[in-house]
């Protein structure tokens, strides 16, 4: 029979009840590290920089977060990042990487460049001639310094005067010129997005006809057959042009000339074209009651040069001589 739990031990209870909450805590704190809710496969990439690049920075695949930076060490003068990719896209076995910056703050991320057929192996380092780190702006501020020490102090203050004494009488076109030449870097910056958007359509118009560059090739090859064809053809193509404009040189002539025999006939077609029309229920009425005697007469000559007829009622004639019908023997 069990113990009722009000009965149990309480120091035991509460240990266990310790023991279990610390798990959890561990547990949430190394999420990550679990095979359920972290995980995923582990990379390398060597950098001659760290660039300010820190553990726990994102790692980014065309601007899609897809896991994390684990851990930087420095070997042979060298940056070793290891990172941790949970993803099911694929890149390639010529995957690069670089360091970018993700906020005016100074917060990087790493990010992947797909390159290559294939999957990258788990636990390949991406090698150093594949990786690229940002400017360090901390070295460009100690080269400035160091060119500053370098730079003519009076030299420059002279050059300054100098500058300030031509520009001080620049004439009013020249002012209004650098006037017109801001206002047109306003408005360019102002248009980026409408630029950009241009240049994204110029690369898809440029990748279109690298798509189609056969067809444009086979389209001018048959452009050059066809104009082959007609510079072959110019002089009968020429000949026939002179021809179709002597024909009509040799109408126009021929239709003045006969213009005074012609008024006087058409005249006379007018005048029969009048009378046809005045007669033209006659003529019907006359088509159609001949149509019945054409018809018999077609059928009585259609045997040939001859017509065969046939009379009824007719009595043959006697042969009073010979006491006989007529065609007796």
């Amino acid at each position: 029979m069990s113990t009722p739990f009000r009965e149990r031990n309480p120091v035991i209870i509460g240990a266990i009840s310790l023991t279990a909450v610390a798990g959890l805590l561990v547990a949430g704190f190394r999420a990550q590290d679990l095979p359920l809710i972290g995980g995923g496969d582990t990379y390398y990439a060597a950098f001659s920089e760290a660039g300010g690049l820190e553990p726990g920075d994102e790692v980014r695949i065309a601007g899609v977060r897809v896991g994390q930076v684990d851990d930087l060490v420095v070997e042979e003068g060298r940056v070793k990042a290891t990172f941790t990719i949970k993803t099911d896209s694929a890149f390639g076995t010529d995957t690069g990487a670089a360091i970018k910056v993700k906020t005016l703050l100074g917060d990087m991320f790493l990010a992947l460049q797909p390159s290559g057929e294939g999957q990258l192996d788990e636990g390949a380092e991406i090698p150093l001639e594949r990786t690229s780190s940002p400017y360090d702006v901390v070295e460009a501020f100690e080269g400035l310094s160091e060119t500053v020490d370098d730079v003519d102090t009076e030299q420059l203050a002279a050059s300054l005067t100098t500058l300030a004494d031509l520009t001080r009488n620049t004439p009013e076109e020249f002012r209004s010129a650098l006037d017109g030449v801001s206002r047109l870097s306003s408005n360019i910056a102002a248009r980026d997005d409408q630029i950009q958007s241009l240049l994204v359509n110029l690369e898809r118009f440029s990748s279109v006809l690298d798509d189609r560059d056969e067809d444009i090739i086979a389209l001018m090859r048959d452009a050059d057959v066809l104009f082959r064809a007609l510079v072959a053809r110019r002089e009968q193509i020429n000949a026939l042009l002179v021809s179709t404009s002597t024909l009509s040189e040799e109408l126009t002539l021929l239709v003045r000339q006969t213009r005074a025999d012609l008024e006087p006939a058409l005249r006379e077609v007018d005048g029969v074209l009048d009378v046809l029309n005045a007669n033209g229920e006659n003529l019907d009425e006359s088509l159609r009651l001949m149509a019945p005697f054409y018809r018999v007469f077609a059928n009585t000559l259609g045997n040939g040069p001859w017509f065969d007829t046939y009379i009824e009622n007719i009595p043959p004639v006697p042969d009073v001589g010979n006491g006989l019908p007529l065609g007796v023997n």
